[in-house]
């Protein structure tokens, strides 16, 4: 998460900038525009905003979840930890990069489906970080102002930066959306819902395995491995790091960990098992158990056993941050000892592949008709959280404005 530019070329502030697309629909409108709202964890874009980053992170229950102590134990843990968080971002440029590839992402994706979905054109792209700034309020508002809703309706897609589900991310964030959409527009039931010209909306909750999404890994493992001599490129073992999990979160029954090893195989399954790999799991934070094993332990204990050809592939993030940036390549790499055979894939970033792939999920979505995944109904089998039973509901039970044939 830096404000470095994480292997992009910079871009001017015009270029990045939002184009403001009317919004002419009435509540009973079928054609476009459509809100593309990219939904992500964030992360500061100046080292400034650290503090207030940490405190909404550690607030969230969802994400890391501190019991009856949350109130208590969230802003201390924040506190404590914000002086050494900003010493790394520091270290990666002063902030944060996340934004600025989001928004990237988004516009890009946004020009392809003016062309491919004209049906739902045009397009307009929003962020909405569950931590930083654009935070889901403001991206609402911005809906808002920008006159979807407020009785005159509208599409808006809410599609997650998550590729693989779980309740600790896409799940925290839809719970965040719904809560917005509940303040602002007011409570509707299921049978009225957009019938007072409320925002429609639908979510692109998950897509571990879009083909798409494993073309642009398996090319940026195959660009890495070749920077190995021949010799030893079929010996080179494939790493791949995503964030981990409170073990309490994976016995609820949450489905991250088999959405992130769906990825994992079908990346494998591209490039014909050419190498051997393992799933390790990063960024624990606290005494608690987590879902392991570590990245770090894991890049250590190979290389004590004299493994020391390592690609460590952040197969659960789509954009550079702090955990590729500075965990994964100052920590894990820098601290190995062998930096010249530990070795980190691209992150997806702006790869025009990657961007292809966000716009064909997008396209397959809405001609889909659906609010929303089967899956995304389901809870887990220890779901207690009365907040993401309301949610689900919400999202299941929207009705996507129809496309004219």
């Amino acid at each position: 998460m830096a404000k470095n530019d994480g292997g992009g070329s910079p871009r001017s502030s015009r270029w990045l900038a939002t184009p403001a697309y009317p919004v002419t629909q009435s509540s009973a409108g079928s054609k476009g525009p459509t809100a593309m709202v990219f939904l992500n964890m964030g992360g500061p874009s100046t080292v400034d905003e650290v503090g207030d980053f940490l405190s909404r992170l550690f607030a969230d229950g969802d994400l890391i979840p501190l019991g009856r102590l949350q109130g208590y134990m969230g802003p201390f843990i924040a506190a404590r930890r914000t002086p050494k968080i900003k010493e790394q971002y520091a270290a990666i440029g002063g902030g944060s990069p996340i934004r600025k590839w989001s928004e990237h992402q988004c516009e890009e994706m946004c020009k392809i489906l003016d062309q491919v979905s004209p049906e739902t054109a045009p397009h307009k792209p929003y962020v909405a970080f569950r931590y930083a700034n654009p935070l889901t309020e403001e991206m609402y508002k911005r809906l808002l102002d920008d006159g979807f809703g407020n009785g005159k309706g509208g599409r808006a897609v809410a599609f997650t930066q998550y590729p693989q589900y779980s309740c600790s991310t896409t799940g925290s964030s839809l719970n965040e959306l719904w809560k917005w959409r509940q303040r602002l527009e007011g409570k509707t039931g299921p049978s009225n819902e957009g019938a007072d010209g409320s925002i429609n909306w639908s979510v692109i909750d998950r897509w571990p395995t879009h083909p798409g999404l494993v073309e642009t890994f398996a090319r940026n493992i195959e660009e890495k491995l070749a920077e190995y001599p021949e010799e030893r490129r079929k010996d080179v073992v494939l790493l791949f790091s995503a964030h981990s999990l409170p073990m309490s979160v994976v016995n609820r029954g949450d489905p991250y960990p088999a959405e992130v090893a769906a990825t994992v195989h079908a990346v494998m399954q591209r490039l014909k098992f050419s190498n051997m790999y393992r799933l390790c799991w990063q960024s624990q934070v606290g005494p608690q158990p987590w879902l392991g094993p570590q990245t770090a332990t894991s890049v250590e204990e190979y290389i004590s056993k004299g493994q020391k050809d390592l690609v460590l592939i952040p197969i659960a993030f789509t954009s550079d941050h702090i955990e590729t940036l500075y965990e994964l390549d100052k920590e894990v790499i820098g601290e190995s000892g062998h930096a010249d055979t530990v070795k980190r894939v691209e992150s997806l970033n702006g790869n025009p592949i990657f961007i292809d792939a966000l716009a064909d999920i997008a396209k397959e979505h809405l001609a889909s008709g659906i609010a929303c995944s089967s899956q995304m109904s389901l809870r887990c089998p220890g779901c207690k959280s009365e907040r993401c039973l309301e949610s689900k509901k919400f999202f299941a039970n929207q009705q996507p404005l129809a496309i004219p044939s």
